[in-house]
């Protein structure tokens, strides 16, 4: 099933208006959740970082859309789904109506939410061999707009192809600085010794939850420091380990990039502390 607008429908009878702004001009953003046994986790991040996509968006945002209406709406799917006793991907996508060749002719909101089951439960850590390279194709422009997730992808649809045409996991992006940003799909930590550092978000790095809870996390470590800095590419092989982080993943160690191998101790550690988080909500 599929909540379109607050009426569940079967995913084969669902459709999209070929009108639909999000489809003709990437005029939606988005969130990726994950809900577990039918309780939504970090779902007062996800509904502020969602409000604050409308906003820049220029959305205007529906009265009804509280944080209890749309967590229902969410769950509502979930169940009908039955997957509120497993662990369930939840996308909630919300777009302007139809109407306006660019320039929009209403300011009304409808949303789409999509739920499927996931394997585990809790974050478990990924020790295979994950080798990530640079994509230099494209750039990712600094700057606020970078940071919301809207369903404006073609940078990573290109970086994903890029990858799996040349035998990588994944592939980091950088900005118009020449600045490493972020991975396909998430937020990039590099710890050499002691310290920790993540792209700030005035680079264009995704504002995502999972870094937001890493970096709560690792202030209140005394064995780590953590800074919100650039990152350029020659720091990369100098790192003692890299990670990447999402609200599907948790944390995904890197293995290589290029010639360097890295080590995922602070990954294993930072993941259990993540999963006491995500159980305590």
């Amino acid at each position: 099933m599929i909540n379109i607008n607050g009426k569940l429908v079967e995913e084969n009878q669902a459709s999209l208006s070929i009108a639909n702004r999000g489809f003709a001009y990437g005029d939606a953003v988005f969130e990726t959740i994950r809900a577990i046994n039918g309780k939504v986790m970090f779902w007062e991040d996800h509904y502020f970082r969602l409000m604050a996509s409308m906003r820049i968006m220029r959305m205007e945002i529906p009265a009804s859309f509280s944080p209890e209406f749309l967590e229902k709406e969410i769950l509502s799917l979930v169940k009908e789904n039955g997957l509120d006793t497993h662990a369930a991907r939840v996308k909630f996508f919300a777009f302007r109506q139809e109407g306006g060749y660019y320039k929009p002719t209403t300011r009304e909101i409808g949303f789409i939410i999509t739920a499927e089951e996931l394997q585990n439960a809790f974050y478990l850590l990924n020790e295979e061999d994950y080798e990530v390279e640079l994509f230099k194709d494209h750039y990712i422009t600094s700057g606020l707009f970078s940071t919301i997730k809207s369903n404006n992808r073609a940078i990573n649809v290109l970086g994903s192809i890029f990858a799996s045409e040349n035998g990588y996991e994944n592939c980091f992006l950088i900005n118009e600085k020449k600045n490493v940003v972020e991975a396909l799909n998430g937020n990039l930590f590099l710890r050499k010794g002691d310290k920790i550092k993540t792209p700030p978000l005035s680079d264009g790095a995704l504002n995502g939850i999972t870094r937001k809870k890493l970096l709560e996390i690792i202030k209140t470590l005394p064995d780590l420091s953590i800074e919100e800095a650039s990152i350029s590419p020659f720091e990369l092989q100098k790192a003692d380990e890299l990670f990447i982080t999402n609200v599907i993943c948790g944390i995904q160690p890197v293995t290589k990039y290029r010639k360097k191998k890295f080590e995922n101790k602070s990954a294993k550690d930072l993941l259990s502390k993540l999963n006491v988080k995500a159980r305590l909500g």
